[in-house]
């Protein structure tokens, strides 16, 4: 078994309340035999589809298949999308506490896959109500008590307009906040005990670094600057490195042969805060969260990592 990884039971006692835009992963597998007469484009001809979680309903998935209790709270439409959604979380045994708009259309991102090669995705998206969004927040307090670490995925959706808020009542209630970031403000994330943003992600807020001495002096700045306990970099083939009060751990890549990396990302902090939440180190937590990262990117689209897969 992997050092630092709690038993079955230990992470079963667990719950994770994860909040954040979900969207509905649409795929659509068919044959690529001609080319469009109208357009220099393949025609696909479609034989088998495929629904699954997507977003921070995919990060929920990811608790649950380790074998934590995970809660879901977010907004949807009052659409054919989100009764998918709420099927799937219901069937995958993801509890779900649903905020409804009916001016949302619940987000699906539609991806044509022919001759095992992804040819188009196709996003159907808007912003959800302030309204709706500020009802959240008392669900958010309600659902608080009953979980051991917060987790936010925010994908710029528009889900998380009051961030700030719930991670002064998470805060408040002694809870560790685990935040996977989008944008170039972090101030809304202000208190968070850690945030998992890539390369990418991070050079948008604190500029190119030049090496690493100078990444862990802008990484330092920015932790004073915002008060955040710990930022974990997830740098792809470099693998991750952990800044945070008792200094720097570097952790390198642990893929054998990466095949996609979509919800990479959703697996790693999602294994980070079960792990936490069962009481595991974040040092340890994070080699873990590494060696799940390095699995789910030989998958194909958003996948998983199961207990027996990690404990391998």
């Amino acid at each position: 078994m992997s050092a630092g990884l709690p038993s079955p039971a230990a992470l079963a006692g667990c719950r994770i309340l994860v909040v954040g835009d979900v969207m509905l992963d649409r795929y659509w597998y068919g044959a690529v035999e001609r080319i469009s007469p109208e357009a220099p484009v393949p025609v696909v001809r479609v034989e088998r589809e495929e629904e699954r979680l997507g977003g921070a309903a995919n990060v929920a998935l990811n608790v649950k298949t380790l074998g934590a209790r995970a809660t879901l709270l977010t907004v949807v439409g009052a659409d054919h999308a989100a009764d998918s959604l709420g099927q799937l979380l219901a069937q995958r045994g993801i509890e779900a506490v649903l905020r409804t708009d009916p001016q949302l259309s619940t987000i699906v991102k539609l991806r044509v896959i022919g001759r095992a090669q992804q040819l188009i995705r196709v996003d159907f998206e808007n912003e959800p109500d302030h309204e709706v969004l500020g009802q959240m927040v008392d669900a958010f307090a309600e659902q608080l008590p009953v979980h051991e670490v917060v987790l936010f995925s925010d994908y710029g959706k528009g889900g998380l307009a009051h961030i700030p808020r719930m991670i002064e009542l998470a805060r408040a209630a002694g809870k560790p906040v685990l935040i996977d970031p989008k944008g170039s403000d972090y101030r809304r994330y202000a208190g968070a005990s850690i945030i998992t943003p890539n390369r990418g992600e991070l050079a948008q807020v604190i500029g190119h670094w030049r090496n690493e001495d100078d990444l862990a002096e802008r990484v330092a700045a920015l932790r004073a600057q915002i008060d955040i306990g710990s930022v974990l970099l997830t740098r792809s083939e470099e693998g991750m490195t952990l800044f945070g009060p008792e200094g720097t751990v570097h952790e390198p890549a642990r893929a054998r042969e990466v095949f996609d990396v979509t919800g990479a990302g959703d697996t790693v902090i999602a294994t980070l805060a079960a792990l936490m939440a069962a009481g595991v180190p974040l040092d340890a937590a994070m080699r873990l969260a590494n060696k799940a990262g390095g699995i789910v990117v030989g998958k194909f689209g958003t996948a998983t990592v199961s207990y027996e897969e990690l404990a391998a």
